[in-house]
């Protein structure tokens, strides 16, 4: 897989190591002189180059790429870029990164953003899972679908013990991924009985999410 990054910040390069290790060929670009450091992802393409101009993105080969993800440390740069490679450059998969959680309902598919990363928003998401027991947590949102990843830990007093999965009845829209218990992944079958404790994880719109909290017995 190609894949192009818009920013060489500290996000960028740990990126593009990651991608690079799992044997993907990555390009970044990078408009600043002093961010542009070859070195520190020397198996990556380098562009010193600006992601907003039409001409540098076309002389980069973006519609070589299979996904781009606009990384830098500005929302305005990384919507322009996101735009430019689904529209323009008819990119299949843009992913965006949102700097500023007050600019999220930017970041689109009106915006050419497939999927919004908002790591303050992430980080907050991880903090309510590590303390939230018995409530609902949004864990991450998944754009081109309009759908989100959202977990719930069943307390030690849950009436759902011991109860198959086929008896909690879900809304239409939602669906039951995963359950993790203890060191264990498991993929739910009708007669896999819950546990208290057990971390569900389900991926569903935002407005049937208080219908799973009901069909969890919430």
């Amino acid at each position: 897989m190609r894949v192009a990054i818009a920013g060489a910040g500290a996000v960028g390069r740990s990126i593009a190591a990651e991608l690079v290790a799992g044997d993907h060929q990555v390009m970044l670009i990078e408009r600043q002189e002093a961010q542009f450091e070859p070195h520190t992802v020397e198996q990556a393409e380098w562009v010193l180059a600006d992601a907003c101009e039409l001409a540098s993105l076309e002389d980069a080969g973006m519609h070589l790429c299979d996904v781009v993800i606009a990384a830098t440390g500005d929302d305005k740069v990384n919507l322009v870029v996101a735009l430019l490679a689904k529209t323009v450059f008819a990119v299949r998969r843009v992913v965006a990164r949102v700097n500023d959680p007050a600019n999220e309902w930017l970041f689109t598919e009106a915006w050419g953003v497939d999927v919004a990363v908002s790591t303050p928003r992430m980080l907050a998401a991880m903090v309510e899972e590590a303390v939230s027991v018995g409530d609902l947590v949004r864990l991450l949102t998944l754009r081109q679908g309009q759908a989100n990843l959202v977990e719930l830990t069943l307390p030690e007093d849950t009436p759902l013990a011991g109860r198959p999965v086929r008896d909690v009845h879900l809304p239409r829209d939602a669906a039951l991924v995963t359950i993790l218990r203890g060191g264990r992944v498991i993929v739910p079958q009708p007669d896999d009985p819950l546990e208290a404790g057990d971390e569900l994880l389900f991926v569903a719109p935002t407005n049937v999410e208080d219908e799973i909290r009901r069909a969890l017995g919430y």
